[in-house]
């Protein structure tokens, strides 16, 4: 178990390297940051050529590449870091100086236990893209196919599970102050952020999330996922089907090969809600680098380390929320968020009704190509804190994944809605999912899985054994010591983010 006097060393490397690039402004200046707080970021940048305009996303970059995934991730959440903060890790390149090709070569080797010359016929040294954890080069096979050989950096895990380590530390930290920190929930965040890269630390979760994907979008033949090859995919090794087409991002070259832009966008927005409300399984890296047209028409995706999964009760209320706020029925909206346990019990249901309204009726009077879901979503969290709904990770990732989405969609056609584009397909969900027919159809098949475990469950109860048939219990989160800070203040919002980020441990060691 790391001391604390380490993560404490790391955090104090990583909050000096914030305040350097300006990004502790935003705790000195913030009216809801104690004092204190105040007074340790002012010192945290003595001596530091502090610039006029905080770069934030430039700080995670200099950090690494474990802070790079984080600042990613933080950009989805103004709640926490504040909309300029937000705004500007968007720019966040995931993008590093390729390793030598000799680096790779033993990788691939030491990976297969197998020369590489037995694995591909051809394979280019040059790659096609370096990122923070892995670099991918064109291959061909023996067989003659186009692969991509998508590599792990030699030592990026080691250097993954200390940055997190540290991150669970520090949020474990600014969580034990309460408040709205608790409501935050840090620990939560961290919790899933550490799933994520997992995953995208082993290429063979990623290889079955591409497999996944693939199978439940066999319903949208506009979409398509490239094949993987499992025989030359391993923990550190992933190859898969080579894609020939034009990223999404150069509007010019799909015009110039004669793609339907229209079209595309429409495409794209349903290939997204088969993912996440039909299926429940969507991929939550969508940007522009990561989607292709291909010379048929079809849109292809690739890179699926970050993928989303809600489960159906969660899908029935993303729809008819959705659906709601498309019509403005804002009673059921409001209706939906107390019955999913989003808004405590104690609130009442006509006054987040009414902040509801506020949020989408502005939107309802806007031509279609000024409506925004990403500008309803923001005023959508703008009112959480009001009416202490405690973060939902999974909807954040979903949040973010629908914001992305119709950024490419409008690069496509600027003329484009998502509200307006959504509706057929949210409605047809809904009345498949939730009309009398399915309604039926559910109340069956709980009866009938219910009758056949009566056996079991009587002679569970004559054995005096509990109930079987429920869910496991919740993995608890990794206790972790959470060090005592004088003077009895909460933690702000910003300095809550801040310490996610790295600047907790210089926070709290100079309070201590």
């Amino acid at each position: 178990m790391t001391a604390p006097a380490v993560h404490l060393w790391r955090l104090l490397k990583w909050g000096r390297i914030l305040a350097r690039h300006g990004a502790l402004r935003g705790i000195e200046r913030d009216p809801n940051t104690p004092r204190p707080v105040r007074r340790i970021a002012r010192l945290a940048r003595l001596g530091a050529r502090v610039p006029a305009v905080p770069r934030y996303a430039d700080a995670f970059q200099a950090i690494g590449p474990a802070a790079i995934k984080l600042g990613q991730t933080l950009a989805t959440r103004p709640d926490l870091v504040g909309d300029e903060a937000a705004h500007d890790l968007l720019r966040l390149q995931d993008a590093l100086p390729p390793l030598p090709f000799p680096i790779i070569r033993e990788r691939i080797e030491s990976s297969f236990g197998r020369p590489l010359e037995t694995l591909f016929a051809q394979i280019d040294e040059v790659p096609v893209g370096a990122a923070s954890i892995a670099q991918v080069h064109r291959a061909v096979t023996p067989e003659g196919r186009q692969v991509a050989v998508k590599v792990l950096r030699p030592g990026v895990e080691a250097d993954f599970t200390r940055a997190i380590d540290t991150y669970e530390w520090a949020a474990a930290q600014v969580e034990g102050m309460g408040g709205e920190a608790a409501r935050l929930r840090p620990r939560l965040i961290i919790a899933h952020f550490k799933r994520w890269t997992a995953r995208e630390l082993d290429l063979r979760r990623e290889a079955a999330s591409a497999s996944e994907l693939a199978e439940g979008m066999t319903a949208e033949p506009d979409f398509t996922v490239p094949a993987i090859d499992w025989q030359r995919t391993t923990g550190k090794v992933l190859t898969l089907e080579w894609i020939d087409g034009i990223k999404l991002s150069n509007r010019d070259a799909l015009i110039a090969a004669g793609h339907d832009t229209t079209a595309l966008a429409g495409k794209l927005i349903r290939a997204f809600l088969r993912q996440a409300i039909a299926e429940g399984f969507f991929h939550a890296d969508m940007h522009q680098g990561n989607l292709f047209a291909l010379a048929d028409g079809r849109i292809a995706a690739i890179d699926f380390g970050i993928m989303g999964r809600i489960d159906r009760r969660a899908r029935v209320w993303l729809a008819e929320i959705l659906y709601g706020l498309i019509t403005g029925n804002y009673k059921r909206v409001a209706e939906i968020h107390f019955e999913a346990g989003y808004v405590p019990a104690h609130h009442n249901v006509a006054e987040f009704a009414t902040a509801l309204r506020a949020v989408g009726e502005p939107m309802r009077g806007l031509p279609v190509k000024d409506m925004s879901v990403g500008a309803m979503l923001d005023g959508l969290f703008n009112i959480t804190r009001d009416f202490d709904m405690q973060t939902q990770p999974h909807l954040l990732l979903l949040q973010k994944t629908m914001v992305m989405v119709e950024g490419v969609a409008r690069s496509l056609d600027p003329e484009i809605n998502l509200w307006e584009t959504s509706a057929p397909f949210v409605r047809e969900w809904i009345r498949t999912e939730l009309g009398p027919e399915a309604a039926i159809a559910d109340r069956l098949i709980t009866d009938l899985r219910t009758f056949a475990r009566l056996p079991e469950l009587i002679r569970n109860i004559e054995l005096r054994y509990p109930t079987p048939g429920g869910a496991p219990p919740a993995l608890p989160l990794r206790e972790i010591e959470v060090v005592r800070v004088g003077g009895g203040w909460r933690y702000g919002v910003v300095a809550a983010a801040a310490a996610a980020a790295g600047i907790a441990g210089t926070l709290l060691v100079t309070l201590a």
